[in-house]
């Protein structure tokens, strides 16, 4: 349904999102209330494995191959930041040849995917102590 070419569905759906709710004022949330609109409920913070036992996901190993070049680059460089287009040559285990990680690719994604990282993740990511993460 729309009103003046506003799809009103895909309105409702992104006002019940809990990153979109929590962007209204109180005064926006009270009014959505009373209509009976609440938001989605926030989904699980998702497990470093997968229950399956089939081991971690892609974009965990791709987190844990961001975060050994972030290391190697720390160990190497100090705090100094990350240039955009640098990549840095890891060891993954099970590989015979060095993978490249696109680490200032990386590292712009993991900041801005901050709010979504597990308290895991952040908690590796704090132990390096470098604030441009």
């Amino acid at each position: 349904m729309t009103f003046d070419g506003d799809d009103l569905g895909q309105w409702l759906k992104r006002q019940k999102q809990p990153g979109t709710w929590a962007q209204l004022s109180t005064e926006q949330q009270e009014r959505l209330s009373r209509l009976g609109i609440k938001p989605a409920p926030t989904p699980p913070p998702a497990s470093t494995t997968k229950s399956s036992g089939k081991g971690p996901s892609k974009t965990q190993q791709a987190f844990q191959r961001g975060l050994a070049a972030v290391t190697q680059w720390v160990e190497r460089e100090g705090d100094r930041p990350v240039p955009r287009g640098h990549s840095e040559q890891v060891t993954v285990d099970g590989e015979a040849e060095p993978v490249a990680v696109k680490l200032g690719v990386w590292t712009s994604n993991t900041k801005s995917r901050r709010d979504k990282l597990s308290a895991e993740q952040l908690a590796a990511l704090a132990e390096l102590d470098v604030d441009w993460i």
